[in-house]
């Protein structure tokens, strides 16, 4: 399912043939916002990341990246970028409504934002909870746990190796993804879903809104 909604990432992005302002919320070491920059084209690069090990590797593959906290104010202007990117991020802050703010701000008119979350209706995470278990989503919540709750989730029981910042916090399903945006102003252009545990992925096509994972196109109006 990672490839699948990476590839649903991308067909989401818009070539251009003028320079284009890119932001990438979470960049992480920058490997993947190369990707998007191939995929755009014609690009300057910008990103924030938090863990400052992964902000010195993304400057190192070239990304203008900064340090800061995607739940508060961005380190930018108004309306600098054409495109931002927030890819399995926006599931680990604790203000969202913050953090789309702050996208809203950045965007130029007509600017677009292309958000990649996991899915809390998604099959699995409905299963887990008649299970009596905790969602696959939601059970990234412990500093010395990496899962717990959910004896089926990846690594589930072992002691955590990601910093907690990499927590989940807050799990969106498609109608609650889609309202926040738009009650911050936003136009959806697109919503795709991606993987379909345990079916194979073209199954997601049929019935997106139980995908395993969503990605939403946003813009900002003119």
């Amino acid at each position: 399912a990672m490839n699948d909604y990476k590839q649903c990432i991308l067909t989401s992005l818009e070539p251009a043939d003028q320079p284009q302002e890119l932001l990438d919320c979470g960049c992480d070491d920058g490997e993947w916002t190369l990707e998007l920059a191939k995929q755009i084209g014609c690009v300057n690069l910008h990103g924030i990341e938090i863990v400052e090990k992964r902000r010195k590797l993304a400057i190192e593959n070239g990304i203008r990246a900064q340090t800061g906290s995607l739940n508060e104010s961005f380190p930018f202007d108004d309306a600098q970028f054409d495109v931002v990117h927030a890819n399995q991020v926006i599931e680990h802050l604790a203000d969202t409504d913050n953090f789309i703010k702050e996208i809203y701000r950045v965007l130029k008119p007509g600017g677009y934002a292309v958000i990649c979350t996991e899915n809390l209706a998604s099959w699995h995470n409905i299963f887990a909870l008649l299970w009596g278990w905790q969602p696959f989503s939601l059970a990234n919540v412990c500093e010395t746990k990496f899962q717990v709750g959910n004896p089926l989730a990846i690594h589930a029981g072992e002691p955590t190796f990601y910093p907690k910042s990499w927590q989940h916090l807050r799990v969106f399903a498609y109608r609650g993804l889609r309202e926040i945006f738009t009650e911050h102003g936003f136009q959806v252009d697109t919503y795709i879903g991606s993987g379909y545990y345990p079916l194979p992925n073209f199954v997601s096509k049929w019935d997106p809104r139980h995908a395993a994972f969503l990605t939403l196109k946003v813009r900002k109006p003119r």
